[in-house]
């Protein structure tokens, strides 16, 4: 059975495509073969970058390693289409990934039963808090919020099915570099809130114009010397870092970092 990691947040704009593409390729490059599943059906992020990136390896005659892409039919009798989707790559690899929608749809409800490792990557504000917590005006946590429910709702769904727990965690995107009074909030908040309901917080991607560079040719911090880049700017080191500290984060079964 493949290991299903499932990329999700009801918000968009919060680096879910960035993290799916660079976690799916990473693990690809190490060795691991991995099957990717786009569930935003109507922008597909997440595919087209896979897409860019297999046309642009065709066209420079590259050698990238690259995650399988699954495909989504249309509603049948026989089963959901996610269900058929997961089964079709679980065969070949050892690792499924599921790019869901920045709000809430079937599918993606769907997809977070499904998920042994689960990654939320949030821009590092109260917004995207809200998702997972209310919080009184005072900065006094409530309760969990729309997002967090439905990760209790498919944590209760995998027990009774007997599928095991969900290893949830959350990602700190854009971290600013200095040490800000509301960077230092919600810091305290998310620490606070992953021992009320289960989750474990991480430090994520900061912003940095290389990522909006890559996409149109489908590439990874992790390509840059394929390109015969090599000398990486100190940026691109340290979003190298970044990358190698999350996949060291997400305690996958059978991975060894080694980039």
């Amino acid at each position: 059975m493949a290991h299903i990691i499932v990329v999700g947040n009801e918000k968009g704009g919060s680096g879910k495509s960035t993290t799916s593409m660079h976690v799916a390729t990473a693990l690809a490059r190490m060795g691991h073969r991995v099957g990717a599943l786009d569930l935003d059906v109507r922008q597909r992020s997440f595919g087209r970058y896979l897409e860019n990136r297999m046309s642009f390896a065709q066209r420079e005659n590259l050698d990238l390693p690259m995650p399988i892409l699954g495909r989504l039919e249309a509603e049948g009798a026989d089963g959901d289409p996610l269900s058929r989707a997961v089964a079709a790559l679980d065969g070949d690899c050892e690792f499924v990934l599921l790019d869901c929608p920045g709000s809430h749809t079937k599918l993606s409800q769907m997809a977070h039963t499904l998920a042994d490792t689960l990654i939320t990557p949030m821009n590092d504000s109260f917004v995207d808090f809200d998702l997972l917590a209310r919080m009184s005006p005072e900065g006094k946590v409530l309760g969990p919020s729309i997002y967090a429910e439905m990760v209790w709702a498919a944590r209760q769904m995998r027990a009774q099915a007997g599928a095991g727990p969900i290893d949830w965690l959350v990602l700190r995107n854009r971290l600013g570099t200095q040490a800000m009074h509301n960077k230092r909030k919600v810091g305290g908040a998310l620490d606070s809130l992953s021992k009320r309901i289960g989750f474990r917080v991480a430090p994520g991607f900061s912003e940095r114009v290389i990522f909006r560079e890559l996409f149109p040719r489908g590439l990874t911090l992790l390509d840059l010397r394929d390109l015969g880049t090599e000398q990486l700017s100190m940026s691109n080191i340290a979003a190298r870092q970044e990358l190698r500290d999350l996949i060291s984060e997400l305690q996958l079964p059978g991975v060894t970092v080694n980039f």
